[in-house]
Formats: structure tokens, C-alpha cells, sequence
């Protein structure tokens, strides 16, 4: 049974995407127009009943959340293409910690500036300029800590490309390319060289004609 992603258009659909382009897991896609408020249809809401992308159905088991999404596949077949998760209890440790750092720290900031610099006027309202201000300045101080993590270490979970990584590269390239923010991650020249790493990476290469 190949398995159905909804939302493919938006980052966070991209983000299980890749997971399971470097699982080697085929896939279809179904859209859910975000502008036109498909997320709020009766049929999406059994499925999502909080109205967000992305939602996965692989035969009759549906799933929610790209992290816990993610999660899933790495561990259901670990043993299947790219290794996610790290091969001893400590690296899988070590990948969790930059996955919650990426969910509670990096996440939060960059939503809001893609939402405020991408989205607000299809979505019918004003852009706020001082919460994008404000926004930036808190992405700016993550990635300085990156920086310093990059220094120490290839990618954020080891030496070993993992979730950690894989998680930031939707948003991350909305923050390099239509956003215009590139100098944030090329300021940095460790983020710099691991952003070139995991951007570089087929399976992103490969979601990215999305």
C-alpha cells in the first residue's frame, strides 16, 4: 500500500516527504489548499481535526504531526535506507534533543516570519513588521547556537545525518529563498557548510520539485 501524504505545497508535508524519500517509501500526494480553506472541510477535519497539514494514511492507519510522523517511519523501518536515528541509545538521544530544540526553538521564529513575510496577504491580513523584527532577532540567537553545535560537530544529531537535520530543511528553505534571508544562515559559516550538506542531499533535491 503506498502511502498518501496530504498538503504536499507546504513545508511541513515536505518535511515527511523527505523522510521518506531517504527510506526509499513510496508515496502519492493529495492537496488540501490552505488559501482556499480546504483544511476546514468536513471530510479533512475526520482525518486532521485541527485543520493542519500534513496527515499520512498508509493503508488503514492514519497519522498526524510531521514530527511524530517522522518519528514513525524512522523507527518502522530503521533498517531501511538512511539510518535517522543513530545507532546506540545515546545518539538517538542526542538526535531527540535537536529535534525538540528544532520544535521549540527554531521552529516558533521562522513560522512566524513565514507566515508574516510569505503569507499574511493571502491569508487576508496585514503583515506585522515589528513581530517579524522580533522574530528574526530570536531565529538570529538559535543559529548562533548552531553555530557553535556546527563547530563541534557535522550535523546537529552526530556525525551522521539524521531527524535532527532533516527536520529544518522545509522552513530553512523558505528562509533562503523567497523570504530573503539567506545571509542568516551564510553569516554563519558552519551553519553555512551544513545547510550545504543537508540542501544538497537527493531526497531533498527530489521533494523540492514539489
Amino acid at each position: 500500500m503506498v502511502v498518501k501524504v496530504y498538503g504536499p505545497a507546504y513545508a511541513s508535508p515536505k518535511r515527511v516527504m523527505v523522510c521518506l524519500a531517504e527510506k526509499g517509501i513510496e508515496f502519492d500526494t493529495v492537496t488540501v489548499d490552505l488559501i482556499k480553506g480546504e483544511h476546514r472541510n468536513p471530510e479533512y477535519l475526520k482525518l486532521q481535526p485541527f485543520g493542519a497539514v500534513p496527515v499520512i494514511q498508509d493503508g488503514d492507519y492514519t497519522l498526524y504531526e510531521s514530527r511524530a510522523i517522522i518519528r514513525y517511519y524512522a523507527e518502522k523501518y530503521k533498517s531501511q535506507g538512511t539510518d535517522l536515528l543513530g545507532k546506540t541509545i545515546e545518539e538517538r538521544g542526542v538526535v531527540e534533543q535537536w529535534l525538540e530544540v528544532e520544535a521549540h526553538n527554531f521552529h516558533p521564529p521562522i513560522f512566524d516570519m513565514t507566515v508574516h513575510i510569505l503569507f499574511a496577504s493571502k491569508l487576508g491580513f496585514p503583515s506585522d513588521e515589528k513581530l517579524i523584527k522580533e522574530s528574526e532577532e530570536k531565529l538570529g540567537k538559535v543559529l548562533d547556537i548552531y553555530e557553535k553545535r556546527l563547530s563541534e560537530s557535522k550535523y546537529l544529531g552526530g556525525d551522521f545525518f539524521s531527524l535532527a537535520d532533516l527536520s529544518h530543511l522545509p522552513f530553512t528553505q523558505y528562509l533562503v529563498g523567497p523570504m530573503g534571508k539567506e545571509y542568516m544562515i551564510r553569516d554563519r559559516k558552519n551553519v553555512s557548510r551544513w545547510w550545504n550538506e543537508i540542501s544538497n542531499r537527493p531526497s531533498w533535491k527530489k521533494i523540492m520539485q514539489f
